[in-house]
């Protein structure tokens, strides 16, 4: 039976370039410390023996992993499966390994991640944590950290224009005669979801249209549709969702309720993700550049690993758009509309304000 053979070490390199292996070592590691003729000498007779220097020995010598991590809050959500591809492109691009963790929208989950992960990475990307600022802050004190969609003070963070999304939406519901809109609410725990929130009561206020809030809800479908029977009892004539699965359920269950979209009531979600035009009616939404936020927050990163400064201005903010579909068209006047039922309005302004910064994210 032949014998697989051995892979060139470190020595192998040695005795062949005719230098002691410390020399092969700062070669790969750190080449400024090696005369130009010695390192080409080294990396050719490497090249030829096939040698590849391991990264984790590396690491051992300059503190580089060559790697980071990228954190999300739910791994099966659609919203994350651009940022992700973002992220992992940008990263391969400029020569990094890119390691995925989730939270599964679990606080104390993230925590623990992060202690096991944080020796081993260069830098951080939290997508949608759910971790305080002071301890988002106290991580980026140990590694390189970017906050995506989020925004948290002093540290580098990547967010979609969350005020001109929703300011489309409004205008858009406005512009088909709706007088009122339904704010059906994400995570408690979400920075987004208060951003959002806020952006509706600014916006309805500008430009005449009442706004309520119902939940919070998980941000999934199944969600959305358990709140379809929430939505019924309120009787609005239009409906923005914090993200799409949210919409997509409610679309779902509205349907099973007997109620029709847009006819009866429009449905508008958040973030555009894979399969909100596989619904039916296809879903109007605000459109976020997923991919391109997850490409912006490795760059961010990039910067802060090479010891790059934070800017003043640390916060970049991504533009956002209306994608109009089926799930949205004019309002209904006749008694068929579920708007002809009473209205009742979810918690007072000043009691909803108070949930935009009840959550961390």
């Amino acid at each position: 039976m032949n014998e697989v053979p051995r892979p060139p070490t470190i020595y192998d390199v040695a005795e062949a370039a005719g230098v002691a292996p410390s020399t092969v070592s700062r070669a790969f590691s750190r080449p400024g410390r090696v005369r130009a003729e010695t390192a080409t000498r080294i990396h050719a007779v490497a090249a030829e023996l096939g040698y590849r220097a391991n990264p984790l020995a590396r690491a051992l010598q300059n503190g580089r992993t060559s790697t980071i991590a990228l954190v999300v809050s739910d791994v099966t959500n659609p919203v994350f499966f651009g940022i992700i591809r973002g992220v992992e492109a940008a990263a391969a691009g400029a020569g990094y390994a890119m390691l995925l963790a989730d939270t599964q929208e679990s606080e104390t989950l993230e925590r623990t991640l992060l202690d096991r992960l944080l020796q081993g990475v260069d830098g951080v990307v939290l997508a949608s944590s759910r971790l305080s600022d002071r301890t988002i802050r106290t991580v980026a004190t140990q590694r390189p950290v970017v906050v995506l969609n989020r925004i948290v003070p002093g540290t580098r963070c990547v967010v979609p224009d969350t005020e001109s999304g929703v300011t489309a939406a409004l205008r858009h519901l406005s512009d088909f005669g709706h007088r009122s809109v339904t704010y059906l609410a994400g995570p408690a725990a979400s920075w987004a979801d208060g951003i959002r929130w806020r952006s509706v009561l600014d916006t309805a206020g500008e430009i005449g249209l009442k706004a309520n809030r119902l939940g919070p809800y998980v941000p999934t479908m199944a969600a959305g549709v358990a709140a379809a029977d929430e939505v019924l009892r309120q009787a609005p004539t239009a409906v923005l969702a914090y993200n799409d699965l949210l919409a997509i359920g409610l679309i779902r269950g509205l349907g099973q309720a007997g109620v029709s979209v847009p006819e009866q009531v429009n449905v508008i979600g958040f973030d555009n993700v894979f399969g909100s035009d596989f619904c039916t009616p296809p879903l109007t939404t605000v459109a976020a550049p997923l991919r391109g936020m997850g490409t912006t927050a490795f760059r961010e990163l990039h910067r802060a690993i090479r010891g790059e400064p934070i800017r003043p201005q640390a916060i970049v903010s991504l533009s956002t758009q209306l994608v109009v579909r089926g799930s949205t068209g004019p309002r209904k006047r006749k008694s068929t509309s579920p708007a002809s039922a009473t209205t009742r309005v979810a918690g007072s302004a000043r009691q909803a304000s108070t949930s935009i910064v009840a959550g961390s994210r």
